[in-house]
C-alpha cells in the first residue's frame, strides 16, 4: 500500500478558478516554475484527460534543466485531479500526485498528496517545501485573476 505525504492550504478563491490554475498552461507555467525557475509555455504539453500526457521543461537558474513527464489518470473538474509525474522521462512512469479541491466558506481547500515511494525523509521534506512554493505561486496567480 502506498504511503502518501500531504500539503494542504486554504486559498481565497472559488474552486473552479483554483482547478483552472492547475490545468491551464498559461497558469501552470507560472506556478510550476515558481519565481526561481522558468517553464516556457512552448515546452508544455497538457492533455488534461484520463490517459492524456503531461510534459514540461524547467529551466533552472544555474543553466541546467529538468524534463518532466507524466500522465493524467483522473480528471474530475473542479474537485479532483490525479496524475503521475517524473523527472526521469522514459526511465520512470512517475509517482502518483493527487490534487483535491474542497469548497469552503473561506474559499477552496487545496490538498496535494504524493506517493512517498522510496524518498528519504530529507527528500520528502524538500518536496513538501517545493509544493508549498508552488502553492505560494498559485495564490499569486489567483490574486491576479481575481483583481
Amino acid at each position: 500500500m502506498a504511503e502518501y505525504f500531504t500539503v494542504t492550504r486554504t486559498l481565497r478563491a472559488p474552486r473552479e478558478l483554483v482547478f483552472e490554475t492547475l490545468v491551464k498552461p498559461e497558469h501552470f507555467a507560472v506556478w510550476f516554475g515558481t519565481a526561481a525557475v522558468e517553464v516556457p509555455q512552448d515546452t508544455l504539453t497538457m492533455d488534461v484527460r484520463p490517459g492524456g500526457q503531461f510534459r514540461a521543461v524547467m529551466h533552472l537558474p544555474d543553466g541546467n534543466r529538468i524534463d518532466w513527464a507524466g500522465e493524467y489518470k483522473v480528471v474530475e473538474p473542479p474537485s479532483h485531479l490525479s496524475m503521475t509525474i517524473t523527472d526521469q522521462p522514459g526511465d520512470d512512469v512517475g509517482l502518483p500526485v493527487l490534487f483535491d479541491l474542497e469548497e469552503t466558506a473561506e474559499g477552496t481547500v487545496l490538498t496535494i498528496r504524493q506517493d512517498r515511494s522510496d524518498f528519504t525523509d530529507e527528500q520528502v521534506a524538500a518536496t513538501i517545501a517545493g509544493y508549498n512554493e508552488f502553492i505560494d505561486d498559485i495564490e499569486r496567480v489567483l490574486e491576479r485573476l481575481q483583481a
